[in-house]
């Protein structure tokens, strides 16, 4: 049985490499996070890149919120998407991505992760600070059995909401645009 009323806010110490700004963003998320707790609200965690959001990426966020009534969405920052995309991504930069997430009208809560998001600790520690109920993935996720161990850490299970389509994604769609020369 889950714990719905669990704290989130727990004292808990900051990768080092995360600045006062990222901290203090995610120290409110979990504020907000708490107060839905205490409502009684099942708390359901995503991340992603979310760049040129196309249905697949709403699929996937209505079928995370499907699996609680609270959903809280983590974006990755544009550095981080030029290192793992390459460098003529994204195409939308953060806060558009931030606002197009919010458009979809299916989730409660967007932040934009820390820049330091590559290393284990790092997502221990958003975990750690928001506590959620549920991790939720798409069937591609890596890491899918370290990440399941995180969340059980912290009262909570990782679950598949959804089956990667691999013809459909904003890779894909980029290739098929004529090339400018």
């Amino acid at each position: 049985m889950v714990n719905r009323r669990a704290k989130t806010i727990a004292h808990y110490q900051f990768p080092t490499d995360w600045t006062p700004a990222e901290i203090q963003v995610w120290l409110e998320v979990a504020k907000r996070v708490q107060q839905a707790k205490d409502e009684l609200k099942t708390i359901v965690f995503v991340t992603g890149v979310f760049d040129l959001l196309h249905q697949e990426h709403i699929n996937f966020l209505r079928k995370a919120r499907n699996v609680g009534n609270y959903l809280v969405v983590g974006v990755e920052t544009d550095l981080r998407v030029k290192e793992s995309k390459g460098p003529d991504r994204p195409i939308n930069s953060q806060n558009q991505r931030v606002q197009d997430v919010i458009s979809t009208e299916v989730v409660d809560d967007v932040a934009i992760l820390p820049r330091a998001f590559d290393r284990p600790e790092h997502h221990r520690a958003i975990l750690s600070v928001l506590r959620p109920h549920v991790l939720a993935v798409s069937s591609h996720t890596p890491y899918l059995e370290a990440k399941r161990q995180m969340i059980q850490l912290f009262g909570g299970e990782l679950k598949i909401v959804h089956e990667h389509n691999p013809q459909v994604s904003t890779t894909l769609s980029l290739q098929e645009l004529p090339q400018l020369e």
